[in-house]
């Protein structure tokens, strides 16, 4: 009798665990920001900047900047990505900002969240733009800095290699 209590008592403790995990770290928590998907900036001169990071930091340098490859937190069987990347400083992919950087973030239900975002009176400053390995649509900030938000296919992404020219 006393095996089975104990037995009974690990697994309520387990399952209580079990349960106020998923309560305190979803795996979804609707449409919102998850991280950082790149960091892009204007430069003088990109392919040389490119190589001084290459060269004095240890950047691996490919495509379009340096991708950095990690796992995701909530679970650690899935890589994520985050890329940094100099533009060229006469880019009109930063416009309609002046500023001299954008960051993507990644995000979950980008179509959720831009319904979200209507609603407080936010319009993107583009069309959702889908591809392989994500989706993108632009908005800015109160700022006046324009950013990036990408809701990411990793899996496609990963197939991609790490050559990757967004």
């Amino acid at each position: 009798m006393k095996k089975v209590s104990l037995i009974a008592l690990l697994s309520i403790t387990f399952l209580m665990g079990y349960g106020f995990s998923l309560l305190t770290h979803p795996t979804s928590a609707g449409p919102r920001v998850t991280g950082v998907g790149g960091i892009f900036f204007k430069a003088k001169d990109p392919a040389a900047l490119k190589a001084w990071y290459e060269k004095n930091l240890g950047m691996h340098m490919v495509g379009s900047g340096a991708n950095f490859e990690w796992y995701q937190g909530v679970d650690s069987t899935k890589k994520g990505f985050t890329l940094w990347a100099p533009f060229k400083e006469t880019t009109k992919y930063f416009l309609p900002s002046e500023k001299q950087f954008m960051i993507n973030y990644r995000v979950e239900q980008l179509d959720l969240l831009l319904v979200k975002l209507k609603a407080a009176g936010i319009t993107p400053t583009d069309s959702v733009e889908r591809v392989s390995y994500g989706s993108f649509v632009h908005l800015m900030d109160p700022e006046g800095n324009k950013i990036e938000l990408w809701e990411p296919n990793d899996v496609e992404y990963s197939k991609m290699g790490t050559n990757t020219t967004k």
